[in-house]
């Protein structure tokens, strides 16, 4: 069986291609086309060896959802809301993301205030009706939105999460007065209270449908002219992936794929390893993502933001991103200070040396000047790069004007992308009580490795493991999934056993629904697993927290035990005296898919490896110190080697800093020692 895995990321498009009868395995990076996202991955799909028509099983994680969202290419969009509600859009929750700072302005709506618009209609908290619902009034705003040539619409009435009745019939006017529309209604994308979060969320989804259908239809059609005849499966926020057809209509859940994908990919690194906790440090050309595992979980959040104010809130794996990559831009500010990122070269023009059109100094070109990087080796030779206009672009705009040599421009470009590094790592770690010493640092993306290790020094985290194939990590992560749906609903009630016997019926028709959608997407009854939450909090708390349960449910008693030790963990603090109720209730189902069985390399040793030595700058010796150059692929199992080296392959290098030691496992991985 021969599956691929593809992670379209926002410089390079990568693929992974496993045959499992020969444990080959073939990897290959190209360009992404943000224009046509479906041209770079048949692009790649091309380079491989494996004919398409061969494929038996794809799988991709995607950017397409996020950089949509924050480029704001998205379609018009019209919201029908209750009358009186027209503005919690745009009011949000009244919060800002940096408190402190008066002059700085919340991210416009995604819906423009004229496009908003009421209808009489009115439900309690209770679900009664308490005003039916002025269907003349939805004709007429329907009317309106097919004149202004708005055929995206959302649909979000206060109260419909605990009755979506009045939410169905706007559907079903919709369909009757302008069927060319999509709709999309906020009882079936997020049926939990708080109008806001929920018109949030269902407004993205609403918004992304249109672009996430037309990339997936041309992939899909692509793919099918070569002749894959299997799903085309996409990974999801949440973990697992879903077929085009479930995506059509829960496009807002694949926003957050890719970065998601690295983070289940990074699991499995560390636990092939031996390591149950570790942090997953994501570098790519455009931004850093960092997520953590711990006890062999993936954390996840039930609420997110692309951009701050406008919450998402599907489940999704807890990612911190920062634009710290390898194309980001080093610059000077206003006050003479010497900052790097977030604004990225891209894939296009991509950094000076990638002779592409860059005029800007960017991370990879320090790593060039400082003799990390050859830049005849990038891609393995394939790509044409120098270093000349990495030299030139850093000496012009940031070394003369610092009045710094060009070796210490590039060294201060990498220090300060270092530290901006740090500070994701704390904030998955240190500021949610995880001591970084606990933990392995896995690092990957085409830029990850050359940084890891000083990120790991900076953080005290003794080892850092380097997969096979870092640069394209992310895509092996798309063949480590399970085909997965997840439901919620808002359940408020104390934490007595009387409520036992409502809480097993609530989540009996949620499993009912979730065996729905994977008999539909071909999953076989016998390869579904389904995991139970109670989101609960102590009475008169805004937040909750998830705790695991079984069915039957035995006894409230042990789970508002979890819930108490839980909460000591999360922010140190439990009070077993205070009355606890519960809010909501979660079920995760997967269609459980057979995951490939790498094969184990033979032993080796680091001189067959050596290549040839060049001249490398290291901070901590304050000099180019003679560096040995190691070939990644001609390093065996066992194979153990001493900093200063450099280790390079075709999708990334390892930069080995001195007094830094490095061992190849028996998988592949390299476990740096710092």
């Amino acid at each position: 069986m021969r599956r691929a895995g593809v992670d379209i990321g926002g410089t390079f498009t990568d693929v992974i291609v496993f045959d499992e009868k020969t444990g080959e395995i073939e990897i290959e990076k190209t360009p992404s086309t943000p224009d046509n996202p479906a041209e770079g991955v048949i692009n790649g799909l091309t380079k491989a060896d494996t004919e398409i028509a061969d494929l038996e099983f794809f799988s991709h994680g995607s950017t397409v959802g996020t950089n949509a969202l924050i480029e704001r290419e998205l379609p018009r969009i019209g919201l029908i809301t209750t009358d009186g509600f027209r503005d919690v859009h745009e009011i949000r929750d009244a919060t800002k993301e940096d408190l402190w700072d008066a002059y700085q302005d919340v991210a416009d709506p995604y819906v423009q205030r004229r496009d908003r618009l009421e209808v009489p209609e009115r439900i309690d908290y209770a679900g009664n009706v308490v005003e039916p619902l002025d269907e003349d009034a939805v004709r007429d705003v329907v009317r309106i939105f097919e004149k202004r040539g708005i055929d995206t619409i959302a649909i979000s009435l206060i109260n419909a999460y605990v009755n979506g009745e009045h939410e169905k019939r706007v559907e079903e006017i919709v369909a009757e007065e302008y069927p060319e529309a999509f709709v999309c209604s906020s009882h079936e994308i997020l049926p939990e209270m708080f109008e806001h979060e929920r018109t949030s969320t269902t407004v993205i989804n609403a918004a992304l449908v249109p672009v996430v259908r037309d990339y997936l239809t041309d992939l899909a059609d692509q793919l099918a002219d070569r002749g894959y005849d299997g799903d085309v499966l996409a990974m999801h926020s949440g973990g697992g992936v879903m077929t085009t057809e479930a995506i059509a209509y829960y496009a807002a859940r694949i926003a957050n794929s890719g970065p998601t994908a690295g983070a289940i990919a990074g699991r499995y690194i560390a636990q092939q390893c031996g390591f149950e906790n570790a942090i997953g440090f994501d570098m790519g050309g455009t931004s850093a993502d960092v997520s953590v595992t711990h006890e062999g979980e993936v954390e996840t959040t039930d609420e997110w933001a692309v951009e701050y104010g406008y919450p998402i809130m599907f489940p999704s794996t807890d990612i911190e991103t920062i634009g710290a990559g390898g194309g980001s831009i080093a610059w000077i500010d206003d006050g003479g200070s010497l900052r790097v990122g977030p604004k990225s070269q891209g894939a296009d023009p991509g950094p000076a040396c990638y002779l592409r059109g860059g005029d800007k100094p960017t991370t990879t070109d320090a790593n060039v000047v400082l003799g990390w990087v050859d830049p005849d080796q990038f891609l393995g030779g394939d790509m044409d790069a120098t270093a000349e206009p990495a030299r030139e672009v850093i000496q012009r705009d940031i070394a003369e004007p610092l009045d710094l040599e060009l070796t210490e421009a590039a060294s201060a470009i990498e220090q300060i992308a270092v530290a901006n590094m740090c500070n994701a790592v704390r904030l998955v770690s240190t500021s949610k009580g995880y001591d970084p010493r606990d933990f392995a640092l896995v690092a990957f993306g085409g830029a990850g490795p050359l940084h890891a290790a000083h990120v790991a020094r900076e953080m005290n985290i003794p080892n850092v493991i380097i997969p096979p194939y870092p640069g394209i990590n992310s895509a092996l992560g798309c063949l480590l999934v399970d085909v997965e749906h997840d439901l919620s609903q808002t359940f408020i009630a104390d934490t007595s056993n009387d409520v036992v016997d409502d809480i097993e019926s609530a989540f009996a028709e949620m499993e009912d629904e979730i065996h729905e959608r994977l008999d539909e997407e071909g999953v076989d009854e016998t390869d579904i697993q389904l995991d139970h939450e109670i989101k609960m909090r102590y009475t008169g708390q805004w937040r909750s927290l998830e705790v695991s349960c079984s069915r039957p449910i035995e006894s409230m008693a042990e789970i508002r035990s979890q819930f108490h030790s839980q909460h000591e963990q999360t922010y140190a603090y439990s009070d077993t005296d205070q009355p606890v109720e519960i809010y909501g209730l979660h079920v995760t189902g997967r269609g459980v898919v057979e995951k490939p069985a790498f094969p184990e390399i033979e032993d080796g040793n680091a001189d067959a490896a050596r290549r040839t030595t060049r001249e490398a700058y290291f901070d901590s010796e304050g000099e180019f110190v003679e560096t040995a150059v190691y070939d990644r692929a001609e390093l065996g199992a066992g194979a153990t080697l001493e900093g200063p080296a450099i280790i390079e392959q075709m999708d990334s290098t390892v930069v080995v800093p001195p007094n830094v030691t490095a061992e190849v496992e028996q998988t592949g991985n390299i476990i740096l020692t710092v």
